[in-house]
């Protein structure tokens, strides 16, 4: 039985790609059709696939929702209940992470993922996870050293811990800006980046509050809601080894996609194919990361899991009982990402200073957001930021320039 602890205040409307001039309208009607062409481009799929795929981009703009009819996936029949409440309907006309998410488990039944054969489990999007990451390696050499360097410091004076934390935090805040649905692994390294000249860019920041938690929690089990493969993850998972490394967490649980979505979204192979290619580096401190993760991982200390929820339509606080029962365990919840925050929100117009507690008061333990902000949803900002940006920046809300951190003790 699922029993949905919705937030305490009045649910706005949905983002819909129908809203003229919007990000959301964009997305559906362009940067969709292009994601879909380039699975053609990047993939040696059969002709009728790729044909598929083109028919798709084709009616996203104007078109309306298909059903799913030839798929053997564990999620057929739960995505086709969902499907019933939009039968009819226009892609752009239908709640637009809905529609996001559909587009995505569609791209699976055209390439034949769950069937037998020769596309079964074949990852449409893993050029473009493996290139992610291949193309940071400079800048994961240098973060690997860094960390190496405050544990070694950590050891000696426990008082380092906050500033190793809150550096840690603004790494994997960051890291969510070399999303590669948003922006091409072929345009250059966008991990490389000076992270001081970025905390004014972040408009929450409640770092040092998620510091002081982590530091103080007595039950110190620590829950990642993983985001993006590549850079990013690379980042999540610094954070993880210091936190198991430092003895400030016991155990980590990383919950990932079951299957590929939103093109660089991390699934469990993707954390093991990560760690195997840190590990052949031939960088000492790189590697020495990597054979700490492969060996937390071997004592159970470090938890891979994937769930179908993670790839559901569904808002965060519709999250089955079984799995709100699990991250009840948790010493603190770390939330990835623009997609799901937008879970967190449920995708919906808030105003933004809508007080964040008051939304996301369904999670079963502490939950901290870290999410640069790639869509017109956010909440709990002041009045006078809001202005001062949207002044500085018209395209603040969605260019992955700016970010939150925020955090529901």
């Amino acid at each position: 039985m699922n029993t949905p602890h919705i937030p305490k205040l009045p649910l706005p409307p949905p983002l819909v790609g129908s809203e003229v001039g919007s990000f959301t309208e964009f997305t559906v009607t362009q940067r969709m059709p292009a994601i879909a062409r380039r699975v053609i481009v990047e993939n040696n799929f059969s002709p009728d696939i790729n044909n598929s795929l083109e028919s798709l981009a084709k009616e996203l703009p104007l078109g309306y929702l298909r059903p799913l009819i030839n798929d053997t996936g564990a999620d057929f029949s739960v995505w086709n209940k969902h499907l019933e409440l939009y039968r009819g309907q226009r892609w752009v006309d239908v709640p637009w992470f809905f529609a996001e998410t559909y587009f995505y488990r569609l791209i699976l039944e055209i390439t034949n993922y769950f069937r037998p054969g020769t596309w079964q489990g074949v990852d449409p999007f893993e050029l473009q996870k493996s290139q992610g990451l291949e193309a940071s390696l400079d800048s994961i050499i240098p973060l690997c050293s860094q960390v190496n360097k405050w544990l070694d410091d950590s050891q000696l004076d426990e008082q380092s811990n906050p500033t190793a934390l809150v550096a840690l935090l603004h790494f994997a805040l960051w890291g969510n800006r070399v999303d590669l649905s948003l922006w091409s692994a072929f345009e250059g390294d966008r991990s490389r980046f000076d992270i001081q000249s970025q905390l004014a860019h972040i408009l929450v920041d409640d770092a040092y509050r998620v510091s002081e938690l982590l530091i103080n929690s007595p039950r110190r089990r620590i829950d990642f809601v993983v985001d993006n493969a590549g850079f990013e993850l690379v980042c999540d998972l610094c954070l993880v080894d210091f936190l198991l490394s430092s003895g400030l967490a016991n155990q980590a649980y990383l919950h990932l996609k079951p299957h590929p979505t939103f093109v660089s979204d991390a699934m469990i192979k993707d954390v093991h194919y990560t760690i195997k290619f840190l590990a052949a580096t031939s960088y000492p401190k790189v590697v020495s990361f990597a054979h700490r993760l492969q060996e937390n991982i071997a004592s159970g200390r470090l938890i891979l899991s994937d769930n179908d929820f993670w790839t559901s339509p569904l808002a965060f606080w519709e999250i089955p009982d079984s799995l709100k029962n699990e991250l009840a365990n948790s010493s603190l919840i770390i939330v990835k990402g623009d997609a799901n925050y937008r879970r967190l929100l449920g995708d919906r117009h808030w105003n933004f200073t809508t007080n964040f507690a008051d939304i996301v008061c369904y999670f079963p333990a502490p939950v901290v957001a870290l999410r640069t902000l790639k869509s017109e949803v956010v909440a709990d900002l002041k009045s006078e930021i809001v202005e001062k940006v949207a002044k500085s920046d018209s395209l603040w809300l969605t260019n992955g320039q700016w970010g939150v951190v925020q955090l529901v003790a």
